[in-house]
């Protein structure tokens, strides 16, 4: 039998995490005077009290967990996360129902960035503040998860990072609760550094704290109806560019880099694929522009540049309605919802690196075809890719289609219209947050779908953060045999 007492002494910790989150918009209502303050006080209570009582009464004498129970904790972790980070906002003065605030909480920590709130700017600043949190918490979540449990599981093909990380040479620092700690310390280093480039450019302090941390986060709340857009500010729009790239990157390399150590981030093979495709993708874009709309060439730059990034790391802000521009560039965006960012990073999606030993083996396969006697190893940043890694990437390929279609499927069994369904499972599996057309795109939000679209949806994002895998082989029955 699986022992639940560490996984539950875990989930305590985050509970515990949690109440002091909100702390922070409980305050942050006192002092604009709202009687919101008084949810966070009770929701912050309510968490606080669960998370000490698992704290004292699971303790357990393992210091180590085994493969079954982090698949457990792992998935364990966001769901809690994801139901108690929706107290305040099924108990504020939002009128929200449950499915509502469910919704919006699964969205933030899972840093989808889709919403059911409407009129964002006459929202109390706690629940702004606790929308934003949640996707700052879910950001370093995410980043803590790929580098510490995911290469162990080797989920989707993340034992790549797990040897690269045992290899004694290139280890960063001799204990993972070390890494962690350091790659927290730069996460918020990076967050006031964008805070302060956002205040500086003419947002106030309290909405640059906002966005500052669903921007390293790669989340995509703002606090305002219109996202970055409302601000229509050229500098503010380069900003978000600059830091949901830097957001998209490893942050181990970060790590090397701090230590003088710049040879990885520069020549590292996801980094330069990474940004080769961001800025074919702008490319494109522009000569669009340019060409067929007659925009003007730095304004098509800046505002293709900020909604192709925004779109292809999963952050989802909107500085104008990309549906309107034509049937490429809608196209175009579709197709990057799905292509993330960098494997230790905030981005969601396939991930750059999935798409990397997808080509290495297609080229080894076209070598193969034309000298059938030849030997050709598929290499993966200049090493060979071992065949467990790459029977993993084919398989969550292989799972991320079949997931993609089946909500595809069942949003449409919902009555939905297809473009609606099919870019809602595209957002939600790649964690993107706006979709495509009129209902669910840049100008609109998913208050109007049906619940159980809601529901299917927030699953839909907890499969997509927690790459597949670590969600589904709960479903199996060999997973709870001895």
């Amino acid at each position: 039998m699986i022992d639940f007492r560490p996984i539950f002494f875990t989930v305590g910790i985050l509970l515990s995490t949690l109440a002091i989150g909100m702390v922070v918009p409980a305050v942050a209502d006192l002092i604009a005077g709202h009687s919101d303050w008084r949810v966070f006080a009770g929701a912050a209570g309510l968490n606080g009290f669960l998370g000490i009582t698992m704290l004292l009464t699971m303790r357990a004498g393992q210091t180590s967990i085994t493969t079954r129970q982090a698949f457990l904790l792992t998935t364990l972790s966001w769901v809690v996360i994801g139901v108690f980070g929706a107290l305040p906002f099924a108990f504020a003065d939002l009128n929200l129902s449950f499915t509502d605030a469910v919704f919006e909480s699964m969205s933030g920590i899972t840093t989808t960035g889709a919403t059911v709130l409407t009129k964002l700017d006459a929202v109390p600043p706690g629940i702004l503040l606790w929308r934003s949190l949640l996707q700052w918490f879910g950001g370093i979540g995410i980043i803590v998860m790929a580098v510490a449990i995911l290469p162990q599981l080797s989920v989707g093909g993340m034992q790549l990072f797990r040897t690269e990380s045992s290899d004694q040479s290139e280890k960063v620092l001799p204990r993972i609760a070390q890494v962690a700690a350091a790659i927290g310390i730069i996460y918020v280093l990076l967050t006031a550094t964008c805070a302060a480039l956002y205040w500086i450019s003419g947002m106030t302090g309290f909405e640059a704290v906002a966005h500052s941390m669903t921007t390293i986060a790669t989340g995509g709340f703002s606090t305002r109806d219109a996202s970055v857009g409302a601000f229509n500010s050229a500098a503010i729009d380069w900003i978000a560019v600059a830091f949901m790239i830097l957001g998209s990157l490893p942050f181990v390399l970060y790590l090397r880099a701090v230590r003088g150590n710049l040879a990885p981030l520069i020549n590292d093979s996801q980094v330069r694929w990474f940004l080769i495709i961001a800025a074919m993708a702008v490319a494109l874009l522009v000569a669009w522009q340019v060409l067929i709309n007659g925009v003007r060439f730095g304004e098509a730059l800046r505002f293709v540049s900020f909604n192709a990034v925004s779109i292809m790391t999963g952050t989802g802000y909107s500085s104008a309605d990309f549906g309107l521009w034509g049937a490429f560039p809608v196209s175009l965006f579709f197709f990057l919802m799905f292509v993330g960012g960098c494997a230790g990073s905030t981005t969601c999606g396939l991930k750059i690196f999935r798409l990397q030993v997808l080509y290495a083996h297609t080229v080894s396969q076209i070598s193969k075809l034309m000298q059938p006697h030849g030997v050709f190893i598929p290499h993966f940043n200049r090493r060979p890719i071992p065949a467990g890694a790459s029977e993993s990437v084919l398989s969550f390929f292989f799972l991320y289609i079949m997931a993609f279609g089946a909500l595809a499927i069942g949003l449409g069994w919902m009555g939905l219209d297809f473009i609606t369904a099919v870019s809602g499972a595209a957002s939600a599996i790649a964690n993107v947050g706006p979709g495509l057309g009129p209902v669910i795109g840049p100008a609109g939000n998913y208050a109007s779908l049906p619940d159980a679209a809601k529901w299917m949806l927030s699953f839909g994002m907890l499969l997509g953060r927690l790459e597949l895998f670590t969600v589904l082989v709960l479903f199996t029955p060999a997973f709870w045999r001895n």
